[in-house]
């Protein structure tokens, strides 16, 4: 049975939200690109993106909350709300994201992220 985009797309949130750096490149092909959006490279193949994610899942507060997601083809589109804990005096705080997710098969090869404001503080 082949997994549908967006079931490989929570997948990955699940994963984001247990910390799990090993579940999470899972689901990534080896030849992953990280953008930001909407075409800078920031990193590409598993070990890159391994290495990014590993310093992000670090953070005690990290939690992707979805907000909205659309899914057409092999596109898969979020809006999340992603809380961390940023270097300012406040330290734990919020900030919007829209993450699109390019599938093939049951991995994900390509995503681009476009980060919203940052919310310094907890949220209410």
């Amino acid at each position: 049975m082949t997994l549908d985009p967006a079931t490989i797309v929570q997948r990955q949130l699940d994963a984001y939200n247990a910390h799990d750096v090993d579940a999470l490149m899972s689901i990534y092909s080896d030849d992953i690109q990280h953008f930001e959006f909407p075409s800078t490279l920031v990193a590409s193949g598993a070990a890159q993106v391994r290495e990014r994610l590993s310093v992000r899942l670090q953070e005690p507060d990290i939690h992707a909350r979805l907000v909205n997601r659309i899914a057409m083809g092999n596109l898969v589109i979020d809006q999340e709300v992603i809380t961390r804990n940023f270097p300012e005096p406040e330290g734990i705080g919020t900030i919007e994201l829209v993450a699109m997710y390019e599938v093939q098969g049951e991995r994900i090869v390509r995503a681009w992220f476009r980060f919203g404001e940052k919310r310094l503080g907890r949220a209410e």
